[in-house]
């Protein structure tokens, strides 16, 4: 599967990091994280895309943006990390918030995704 999630991302030549559309950023992510066994899309109740396993969401996207629910202490490391920022609406909740407007960064949100896929087997 980890191969199959950056088939489609590339780095520009020479190093330079390319810089995605929300449509290309977001058919990616769906592409992606919509292709593991028990995942689920619906659409979000704010607009976007909603990924669930079961009864439990995953995470949702919105334009350039991924949010994402973890606990706290998760939250606060991958804060910390600077893989993400506390949440746009809800900072002092589990919840961050991640771009994806770059290669390195729908990477970054597809690993996201993955770790709270991994949380919920």
């Amino acid at each position: 599967m980890a191969g199959q999630r950056d088939a489609n991302l590339t780095t520009g030549s020479a190093g330079v990091v390319e810089v995605l559309s929300a449509r290309a950023a977001t058919e990616a992510v769906r592409a992606a994280v919509a292709s593991w066994e028990g995942v689920t899309t619906h659409p979000h109740r704010f607009g976007g895309i909603e990924f669930r396993r079961g009864r439990r969401e995953l995470g949702h996207l919105h334009g350039t943006i991924a949010d994402l629910p973890f606990p706290r202490r998760v939250r606060d490391e991958l804060v910390a990390a600077g893989r993400a920022r506390p949440h746009h609406v809800l900072p002092a909740s589990g919840w961050v918030t991640a771009p994806m407007r770059t290669v390195p960064e729908v990477r970054n949100v597809i690993d996201l995704f993955r770790q709270n896929y991994e949380r919920t087997r």
